[in-house]
């Protein structure tokens, strides 16, 4: 058992509306709420203070939306992002929150929970992958993508229990393992990009 649980933020990158993001944001997070060697915070990116889309002089208002989200992904060991896919890819808003960030990522590992179009998200997630390299961050290989979102009941739960908690079960492993190393390097030599 680690000393310290691995601090896991939850990214909800759906839109504002988005009905799905939110079932698989809360079915992930119960999963994650089982283990001891993990600490969660779930950040709905639809529910926080938005962030501009462009870059102007540091206003009031962009420091406050700022210190709503900042320390949270700073105080991160790992990332999990669940996103849906639009036309190919991710979400604006996502992509504004990542670029409104450098720092919080790196050398942290990043795992990802998908659905959209008939790859599932995969395809949003390749993408994913590519900005999250730039930031230096470490993808977890295994993503859980699904096709539809008829693959959850009305309560909340998949349709196929067990396959989707033994993916979420193998995706928290691979995030604590490389959470911890990473914490530990960082600690013992500090990161630099």
């Amino acid at each position: 058992m680690l000393e310290e649980p691995v601090r896991l933020a939850v990214i909800i990158g759906g839109v504002q509306g988005s009905h799905f993001a939110p079932v698989l944001a809360n079915w992930f997070a119960g999963e994650a709420k089982q283990r001891t060697d993990v600490s969660l915070d779930v950040i709905d990116l639809a529910a926080e203070k938005p962030l501009p889309l462009t870059r102007p002089a540091r206003s009031e208002a962009v420091a406050e939306a700022l210190a709503a989200i900042s320390p949270r992904l700073a105080a991160a060991d790992a990332f999990v992002v669940v996103t849906p896919e639009y036309n190919h890819s991710f979400p604006a808003l996502l992509k504004n929150t990542i670029d409104w960030h450098l720092a919080e990522w790196r050398a942290k590992p990043v795992g990802f929970v998908c659905y959209g179009g008939r790859s599932g998200g995969l395809r949003a997630v390749e993408q994913l992958r590519q900005v999250f390299c730039e930031l230096h961050a470490v993808s977890i290989r295994d993503t859980i993508s699904f096709h539809g979102d008829d693959t959850f009941d009305e309560h909340g739960r998949p349709r196929d229990p067990q396959g989707c908690d033994a993916a979420a079960e193998k995706m928290l492993d691979q995030l604590v393992w490389w959470a911890v190393a990473l914490r530990d390097a960082r600690a013992r030599h500090p990161y630099s990009a």
